[in-house]
């Protein structure tokens, strides 16, 4: 590839619209990319130096990796790093962020980052890194140098999806495809609801899931829960394990019962699919807090065809898809039901299916 001197890469947030925590289990995820994105003008420097500014904190940070890299500018770092470690020589580069990704809300907004620096160094530098490779390169930075053991599936749908598709992505094979996903077409949204709960991952909890998962795998002798079916479940002994991998088992199947009625054009029946999905992650995986089940509850009740949590959990946003006729009418209920139990208002936005990371100029 030949280099250039400098340019403006962008890469967006994610929903996923169901297949919550199956991605590190080997097994079926169907985000769509979100058009709020993350935005970095970049341009080469002649040092092995980087130079990162972020218009959210007004802070910069300078760093070559001779001393780890803390704080938000570690997504930065280790995206240099794990292009280093994979053998890539990195330009040198001043790296200026803007982000319209809402941060803390479980859409992504660190894979948005990652994924547009990584952009903008394989451009800046020239470098041989074949779009469907990246993915897994950032997971690595994330996982090996920030410390947060995610699995592959937010890194792909920023770099991967496309506009009006969901990804279905196979997390064994990493085999994607896209998935029509005509909201507009059909009459329908997607209502995002910004529950205004913190989304923490880093704390431990999402790591002792997927401990869990790696444990019960383990305990049944299969590679991963992907491999594993209901019946399989009798065979462990740990109620607490037992609900960890029933989730993973069933989330799995509701994936791909999703896949199927959307090929067929029948969004609106995967509402069901939405709403059991977030039942398992309240109950078998436990990793919903009061805002985001009062937010399913009220859409619900207010109409919506299915709703449920999206993201690694503890916080974040909920999903509900509905009539677009309806949606201001599910809004104010779930917003009302936010007063009604003394949350802090949630916001909305309504979720359109965007493109992957690009070079915007």
């Amino acid at each position: 590839m030949s280099t250039v001197d400098s340019g403006v890469w962008a890469a967006p947030g994610r929903v996923n619209l169901i297949g919550e925590h199956t991605d590190y289990c080997d097994g079926f995820v169907l985000p769509f990319a979100l058009p709020h994105r993350t935005e970095v003008i970049a341009a080469r420097l002649d040092r092995p130096e980087w130079i990162v500014s972020s218009s959210l904190t007004g802070e910069t940070v300078t760093f070559d990796l001779s001393e780890p890299v803390t704080g938000w500018a570690a997504y930065v770092a280790g995206i240099v790093w794990a292009l280093r470690d994979a053998g890539y020589d990195v330009p040198g580069a001043r790296l200026d962020i803007s982000s319209g990704v809402p941060g803390g809300a479980g859409l992504s907004s660190s894979a948005a980052l990652e994924c547009a620096v990584l952009s903008a160094l394989v451009d800046l530098g020239g470098l041989d890194l074949p779009v469907a490779q990246r993915p897994k390169l950032a997971q690595r930075a994330e996982n090996a140098y920030v410390g947060v053991p995610c699995g592959i599936m937010d890194q792909s749908a920023s770099t991967l999806c496309r506009a009006g598709h969901a990804l279905f992505l196979d997390c064994r094979s990493m085999a994607v495809e896209q998935i029509p996903l005509d909201l507009v077409g059909h009459g329908l949204e997607i209502l995002v609801i910004d529950s205004r709960a913190p989304h923490q991952l880093v704390d431990g909890e999402y790591a002792a899931r997927r401990a869990a998962c790696e444990k019960a795998a383990e305990i049944l002798n299969l590679p991963a829960l992907r491999d594993a079916t209901l019946a399989d479940l009798s065979r462990l002994d740990d109620p607490l394990l037992i609900r960890r991998a029933r989730h993973v088992v069933t989330e799995n199947d509701r994936v791909l019962a999703t896949i199927e009625l959307l090929r067929d054009g029948r969004i609106r029946e995967i509402g069901p699919l939405l709403t059991a999905s977030h039942a398992s992650m309240r109950d078998d995986f436990e990793i919903t807090v009061p805002e985001v089940d009062t937010a399913v509850e009220a859409a619900i009740a207010a109409g919506a065809y299915g709703a449920r949590m999206t993201g690694g959990g503890f916080g974040g946003c909920v999903l509900a898809l509905v009539d677009t006729d309806r949606s201001d009418d599910v809004a104010a209920a779930v917003a009302e039901a936010f007063r009604a139990n003394g949350f802090t208002s949630p916001s909305f936005f309504s979720a359109t299916p965007a493109p992957g990371a690009t070079r915007l100029s």
